[in-house]
C-alpha cells in the first residue's frame, strides 16, 4: 500500500464525495494530503476522521475562485505536507438548465467554479511544480465534457473546457520539459452529494425516473459507480505507474459514452 509514499497531494473539494474518496485513497497508498473545501468546518471534520485512521491528512479552507487565495493556498500545503508534487481539482457544482432556461447567474457560477478553478489551480500547480521535481495535475471532468446533455448547457460548456485545458496544459509542460503531467478523469454517474443534490432541485417523481433512467437505460453495466472506483483512478494517475501519460482523458462510466 505504499505506491504513493513520497508524494504530497491537494485535493480541491475535499469535503465529501469524490474529493474526500481520493483524498481518503491517496494517503491509504501512503501520500501525504491536504484536503481543501470552501466549508471550513465539514473539511475540518472529514480530515479529523481519516487522522482517527492513521492516514496524513490535512484540511484547509478554500475558495477556489480567488485568484489571490490560490498562492496562499499551495504556502499552506507545503509547509503542511514538506512539498507538493500532486494537484487533483476536484471542486464542482451542477445546475440543470438547457441553453433556453438557463440563468446568466447559474451559467457564470458553474464556469467560476468548474472551469475557472481548474485554470487558477493548475496554472499556480505548474508555476511551483517546475522548479520542484514536477508533478501531476489530475483534473476532474465528466462524461458531460465529451458528451453533451440537453438540460446541462452550463455544466457541459465547464467540463468540456476543462477537457481541452487539460491538453493545452499538457503539451505546454511537456514541451517545456517540466516533468509535469496533466490529466483529465471523467467519470459516469456516481450518487455524490453534488448529483443527488442536482437531481433534488427536480420533482420527486421525476428526479426518481431520472436517476432510473441514468442507472438502468443509459449506463450499460447497469448500475452507478462508486467513488471508490473513480478514487482508485485518480491514484493511478498519481503515481509513478502512469509516466507516459499526459494529456490523456480517463474515462470511467460504466460505458455510458461508448453508445
Amino acid at each position: 500500500m505504499a505506491r504513493l509514499t513520497g508524494k504530497c497531494a491537494l485535493i480541491t473539494g475535499g469535503a465529501r464525495g469524490l474529493g474526500l474518496a481520493h483524498g481518503k485513497r491517496l494517503a491509504e497508498y501512503g501520500a501525504k494530503v491536504m484536503l481543501t473545501d470552501l466549508d471550513a468546518a465539514a473539511v475540518t471534520a472529514a480530515a479529523a476522521e481519516l487522522k482517527k485512521a492513521g492516514l496524513d491528512v490535512h484540511a484547509l479552507r478554500q475558495d477556489v475562485t480567488d485568484e489571490a487565495g490560490w498562492d496562499a493556498t499551495l504556502q499552506a500545503t507545503v509547509a503542511a505536507l514538506g512539498g507538493l508534487n500532486v494537484l487533483v481539482n476536484n471542486a464542482g457544482i451542477a445546475f440543470f438548465g438547457d441553453v433556453e432556461t438557463c440563468s446568466y447567474d447559474n451559467w457564470r457560477k458553474t464556469q467560476a467554479v468548474n472551469l475557472d478553478a481548474v485554470f487558477l489551480g493548475t496554472r499556480a500547480a505548474v508555476r511551483h511544480m517546475k522548479d520542484h521535481g514536477g508533478g501531476s495535475i489530475i483534473n476532474i471532468s465528466s462524461i458531460e465534457g465529451i458528451i453533451g446533455d440537453p438540460n446541462l448547457a452550463a455544466y457541459n460548456a465547464s467540463k468540456g473546457g476543462v477537457r481541452l485545458l487539460t491538453k493545452s496544459a499538457a503539451l505546454h509542460c511537456a514541451r517545456q520539459h517540466y516533468g509535469i503531467r496533466v490529466n483529465s478523469v471523467h467519470p459516469g454517474y456516481v450518487l455524490t452529494d453534488m448529483v443527488k443534490g442536482a437531481l433534488a432541485t427536480l420533482p420527486a417523481d421525476a428526479a426518481a425516473a431520472a436517476a432510473e433512467d441514468l442507472k438502468t437505460n443509459k449506463t450499460p453495466m447497469g448500475r452507478f459507480g462508486t467513488a471508490h472506483e473513480i478514487a482508485e483512478l485518480v491514484a493511478f494517475l498519481a503515481s509513478d505507474e502512469s509516466s507516459y501519460s499526459t494529456g490523456s482523458e480517463f474515462v470511467a462510466d460504466g460505458g455510458y459514452s461508448a453508445q
